[in-house]
């Protein structure tokens, strides 16, 4: 452990608070497993981390884990055993999935995965109830599965990723209400009259796709896409 790293493990063991960002970190010190039953916020970010130790698991109080901008190509499945945390930060990684076990973060809130190497669809993530925000921006995604209609959260980020597949099912989610998908490959067959008519999605961003603004337009059930998207723009006037 290096001398520039104890002053913040020392700061952590008072606050439960400890920011190791940019500290040109290649793993995690083994000084902050100590810490572990009372940590409650960790930041990692801007380091060279290639991996996670399986004792990230023991951080049981933890709420708010940052390991943005890093070198992660994958998370042990320990992870899942964070059932307090509620904000998990991973852009800017090399992440092409998630662990089954994530599905474990029973208190998660919002999970931040852009600019990583993700092809398909985090499912996992459908069966957290408490998630409001999921970025997936910036990633290499082709469609959204069938299994997107689990989803609880309130906005869903896709932009520029590969997607030319959309499942109706996502006119399920329950609380849906913002979905973007810019920069994507889809055609206007992708947006079913069930997604656009039935749905509780009140702003869709959609530029950047196989198809014109006009046209999108013209499908069946963009008249009570707007009607949602108005009721819900005069709240916040």
């Amino acid at each position: 452990m290096g001398n520039s790293i104890k002053p913040h493990l020392e700061h952590a063991q008072k606050t439960g608070v400890c920011n190791l960002s940019k500290q040109n970190l290649t793993e995690m010190p083994e000084g902050l497993q100590p810490l572990s039953k009372t940590l409650r916020m960790l930041d990692f970010s801007e380091n060279k981390l290639v991996s996670l130790p399986e004792y990230i698991g023991e951080f049981a109080q933890l709420k708010s884990l940052n390991l943005n901008q890093n070198r992660l190509a994958s998370l042990p499945q320990q992870i899942g055993n964070l059932g307090r945390l509620e904000t998990l930060m991973l852009e800017n990684n090399r992440l092409s999935s998630l662990p089954s076990l994530v599905a474990g973060l029973k208190a998660l809130r919002h999970i931040s995965l852009a600019f990583n190497e993700i092809r398909t669809f985090p499912v996992e993530l459908s069966t957290i109830r408490t998630l409001d925000v999921i970025d997936l921006s910036h990633n290499r995604l082709t469609e959204v599965p069938d299994a997107i209609q689990g989803l609880n959260a309130i906005e869903l980020n896709l932009n520029q990723n590969q997607i030319g597949k959309l499942s109706a099912q996502i006119a399920d989610c329950p609380r849906l209400k913002v979905l973007r998908l810019e920069e994507n490959c889809l055609t206007l067959t992708a947006f079913t009259p069930q997604i656009l008519r039935d749905s509780k999605i009140s702003l869709l961003a959609v530029e950047g796709n196989v198809f014109d603004n006009k046209s999108f337009q013209a499908l069946e059930g963009y008249e009570q896409y707007m009607e949602r998207y108005t009721s819900t723009k005069k709240k916040f006037q």
